[in-house]
């Protein structure tokens, strides 16, 4: 089985950056795969927000809250994905998730969480000072 890992998150000062990764295990390369990182406000967001997602051939789509600031970027040898954010805003605070799905999903704004069905358990950015 496919697992996913996310790690990176933490407490930032506004205006800082933070570099989350996602790594994966259980197949030797993500050649094929589509990974994306998205984010989630417990008991306020219903959805969870798509910020960018990377096809394995490196095209990227990123939705309106990172266009700018973050970055994706992934090895498929090692089977990780990295999101570099900057400048980053109290309202960036949630859980953020890793997700990666086989193929490639419609590539159009508005990053669909539905269209991933292998996901990470979550890890916490706080932005505050």
């Amino acid at each position: 089985q496919v697992q996913l890992v996310e790690s990176g998150g933490g407490l930032v000062q506004p205006g800082g950056s933070l570099r989350l990764s996602c790594s994966a295990s259980g197949f030797t390369t993500l050649d094929g795969y589509t990974t994306g990182w998205f984010r989630q406000v417990p008991g306020k967001d219903r959805e969870r927000e798509g910020l960018s997602i990377i096809t394995s051939d490196g095209t990227t789509v990123y939705g309106d809250s990172a266009k700018g600031r973050f970055t994706i970027s992934r090895d498929n040898a090692k089977g990780a994905t990295d999101l570099q954010m900057n400048s980053l805003k109290p309202e960036d605070t949630a859980v953020y998730y890793c997700a990666a799905v086989f193929g490639v999903p419609p590539l159009r704004p508005g990053i669909n969480q539905y269209e991933f069905d292998i996901w990470g358990q979550g890890t916490q950015v706080t932005v505050s000072s």
